[in-house]
């Protein structure tokens, strides 16, 4: 982690990645790049649908590979990169045809580094195997939830998920959350975990960077009027004055609450629910 010196009251709690130790490129492979508008948390009839979205720097979307479609051809990692859009590092891999690719950077890569899709692939960081290929205890990232339907779970920085167990034509992840959950074991996955570690580690400081990264601001419930929130109203500093904490539109939210449909889809593949609130 980087410390600054204590110059200014924010200054002095604020710490960042020391990224020169990780990265060796500043400027993005142009072929795998595009702009274009940040949807800053408003649908297609311009109505926010996420609240604290807005305005923040410029960014520049690098085109990741989450298919990993290249089957038996080994690649070498060229750059090691930051991505605005995510908080784990890419990688720009060549593989041995010529093609170029981003692809998510496992902890540790380097480059000069080899990786490669297969069934048969060595279980070490960066290569890509099916589930079935993965023994207990194993670590794995970029998972997918259906076979060949591109990596979906565990992609942010310092993520895995666990492999616990094998049975009859599922694995058992653990996952980030705590939770264990089934997955077809011919769904490919990563061997490692996720890049830039030190991310959860990371001090804000100060608003303004809050608006750098295009966070805007958060008011309070209990600062609302009656009519904007149920926390609202109240002479001082009042409580919820509610049993069970809800958001502004009186749905249930955290503090140890089940939040997840009753009826999804995909309960059936949940063995252990996730641990929540602070018990956690």
């Amino acid at each position: 982690m980087k410390i600054n010196k204590p110059t200014t009251p924010s200054r002095r709690h604020m710490t960042g990645i020391n990224y020169r130790d990780f990265l060796t490129a500043s400027e993005p492979h142009k072929a795998l790049t595009k702009g274009g508008k940040r949807g800053v948390g408003r649908n297609a009839f311009g109505r926010i649908t996420t609240r604290h979205k807005g305005g923040g720097h410029k960014r520049k979307y690098r085109q990741i590979d989450f298919k990993y479609n290249k089957f038996n051809i080994p690649a070498k990692v060229e750059t090691v990169e930051y991505d605005p859009y995510r908080s784990g590092f890419i990688a720009l891999v060549c593989y041995e045809d010529g093609e170029r690719r981003y692809v998510l950077a496992p902890k540790s890569v380097k480059v000069g580094d080899k990786m490669i899709v297969s069934e048969k692939a060595e279980l070490k960081a960066g290569n890509r195997v099916m589930l079935k290929n993965a023994p207990v205890g194993t670590y794995v990232y970029n998972v997918e939830i259906k076979p060949l339907g591109g990596a979906k779970i565990a992609r942010s920085a310092g993520n895995y998920a666990e492999v616990i167990a094998h049975d009859s034509g599922y694995m058992h992840l653990k996952m980030p959350s705590s939770e264990i959950r089934k997955v077809l074991d011919t769904c490919w996955a990563s061997i490692g975990e996720v890049s830039n570690d030190e991310h959860k580690l990371v001090v804000i400081g100060k608003a303004g960077r809050s608006r750098w990264m295009g966070i805007r601001p958060t008011v309070r419930g209990s600062a609302m009027n009656p009519v904007d929130h149920p926390y609202g109203g109240g002479e001082g500093k009042s409580g919820r004055g509610l049993r069970r904490a809800k958001t502004k539109w009186g749905k249930p939210s955290g503090k140890g609450q089940k939040t997840r449909t009753p009826k999804k889809y995909s309960n059936q593949l949940v063995v252990r629910r996730r641990k929540v609130g602070k018990k956690r």
